[in-house]
């Protein structure tokens, strides 16, 4: 998988940006994206099922609160470096706020998605993987059991 940003790179001539200089909101972004890609990937490999049967599974599963609970089960397991990257994409002030969710959710969700960005663009994909993995496993969606649709 890191390869495929290397080339992605490559193919648009895209530079090494310092992600420091990145906002906590730019990071959260690309997080959101490439989670929800994961997700869906996930929900498709477990055989074919139809668009509107995946797209409320994933939804289900990338909601705000749904995020937020997985952050509270992955804390205690990031880095130095991953919680200050949690904690500015959590305390990073937005002028929007996630349908059906509480304030405290939507940023939880926020960190969680600055920290799935951050991961990403520095190519740390095994971990952004292996904590996508925890979190799925103990979160508020099937906490424990099988992802939906298994």
């Amino acid at each position: 998988m890191e390869e495929s940003l290397k080339y992605l790179k490559e193919q648009f001539h895209l530079g090494n940006t310092d992600i420091r200089t990145y906002s906590p909101l730019t990071l959260a972004y690309i997080g959101d994206a490439i989670y929800d890609l994961i997700i869906r990937t996930i929900l498709v490999e477990q055989g074919n099922s139809q668009v509107n049967k995946l797209h409320k599974r994933a939804s289900m599963m990338v909601k705000a609160s749904a995020q937020s609970s997985m952050m509270e089960h992955l804390m205690e397991l990031l880095t130095e470096e991953e919680a200050a990257v949690y904690k500015r994409g959590r305390n990073a002030k937005s002028v929007t706020m996630a349908k059906n969710a509480t304030m405290s959710d939507y940023r939880r969700a926020t960190g969680f998605e600055a920290l799935m960005g951050y991961l990403y663009l520095t190519e740390q994909w095994k971990r952004m993987l292996d904590l996508i993995k925890i979190g799925l496993e103990k979160g508020e969606y099937y906490g424990g059991k099988q992802i939906p649709g298994k």
